[in-house]
């Protein structure tokens, strides 16, 4: 079923991404305090690694919802999901620190799920139309928000955790709350459906269009999710395992992740400019390339090494979701709900791997074979299809 479009404006919109972009980064700080508390969990509930990867298949397994989401908001429109999420989010996860006992603190991860679930199956596809045709751009403002906010999450926790007091953690739940008012206000005049299109293709339609371009992204999202979760959930307990103190490992963290603002940023719009392609090859070599340096190697170069990961590895999430949106216009939130469900529950699975090769042999084992699998992805994709840019502005 072929789709029309009209949007209020062919132009990249920046100031509506930009809104959207910041309750994005809002959400994610919040989300961001689960790897900094780790080792502080674990020591709280005596916890095996296995089980300290299990929290994150908590936050992540509602991701199972997006698809869902997403179909709804192809019909109903996406912009409360969008609204809630970063107070629900910041409610639950300013109360993870202060859980009494590990299953409460596995009910606020999935509560914080079902909320993070809500944003990113429809944030992006609201910015996407926002963006004309500079769509990889757009991306790249999405992920910047986000990764903008997972540089503060663990800075934000483990400073309140080291000088507030873990008790104390609950009130830094009000900035999220007051984002959500922001985001109601700043958003109300919005249409209900940033678009306007003939009726979506039934589902099962459309998951069946979306098979060529759905499979390869998939293998590349599983070759990819073991780098990223071993630096993005346990490299502060990687760190302290080798020595670092709880700052030190959180701060780290912080800098490979402020690095991903600007991979984030540069890799959506490079890939308008060069191709998806081309971009996306060259980030995963890179990052499988700087992961096996930073886990053999010690001292200053660590440093560098970081920041190199951190671009590399978090420059190739915009290119996919340019690649995933512009070849399936007429379901643009179902596809992305589709991606975004693959991505998160990808990394909760491997997420429970690394810890149980944390548990029989060491992290720095995991990091290896982390490395190594980041590689596998890189056929697939040469077997993306190409997909000539949609035309569906004007």
């Amino acid at each position: 079923m072929t789709a029309e479009f009209i949007i209020e404006d062919q132009k990249f919109q920046a100031d509506k991404v930009a809104v959207l972009s910041t309750g994005h980064g809002v959400q994610d700080t919040y989300q961001a305090f689960l790897p900094a508390l780790l080792p502080f969990l674990i020591e709280k509930f005596s916890l095996m690694k296995t089980e300290a990867g299990l929290l994150s298949v908590f936050a992540n397994f509602p991701s199972l919802l997006q698809p869902v989401i997403g179909y709804l908001a192809d019909n109903a429109g996406p912009r409360y999901f969008v609204i809630f999420a970063p107070g629900v989010t910041a409610v639950m996860m300013s109360l993870l620190s202060v859980a009494p006992t590990y299953y409460i603190a596995a009910l606020l991860l999935i509560v914080t799920g079902i909320s993070s679930a809500s944003i990113h199956a429809t944030g992006p596809v609201i910015a996407g139309r926002l963006s004309g045709q500079r769509l990889g751009m757009g991306m790249s403002f999405w992920m910047v928000g986000g990764e903008i906010g997972r540089v503060l999450g663990p800075l934000v926790i483990v400073s309140a955790v080291e000088y507030l007091k873990p008790e104390n953690t609950p009130w830094l739940a009000i900035v999220g709350v007051l984002t959500s008012v922001f985001l109601f206000f700043q958003l109300k005049n919005l249409n209900g459906r940033t678009y306007i299109h003939s009726e979506s293709p039934p589902w099962r339609q459309a998951l069946k269009g979306m098979r060529p371009v759905l499979l390869p992204v998939i293998a590349i999202i599983l070759s990819r999710a073991f780098a990223f979760v071993s630096v993005s959930t346990f490299l502060p307990t990687y760190l302290t395992e080798r020595g670092a103190n709880l700052v030190t490992a959180g701060v780290s963290l912080s800098v490979m992740q402020a690095a991903g603002v600007a991979g984030a940023f540069l890799g959506g719009s490079l890939s308008d400019r060069l191709g998806r392609r081309p971009v996306l090859i060259a980030a995963m070599a890179l990052t499988a390339v700087t992961l096996f340096a930073f886990t053999s190697l010690d001292g200053w170069v660590l440093f560098p090494l970081l920041l190199a990961l951190g671009f590399s590895l978090l420059s190739v999430a915009p290119i996919i979701m340019a690649i995933v949106q512009e070849s399936f216009p007429e379901s643009r939130a179902l596809a992305n709900g589709v991606y975004m469900a693959v991505s998160f529950i990808s990394s909760s699975i491997v997420a429970v791997l690394i810890g149980a090769i944390g548990d029989i042999s060491s992290l720095r084992t995991a990091y290896y074979v982390s490395a190594g699998l980041a590689l596998v992805g890189l056929p697939f994709v040469l077997g993306l299809p190409r997909v000539k840019k949609a035309k569906i502005f004007g």
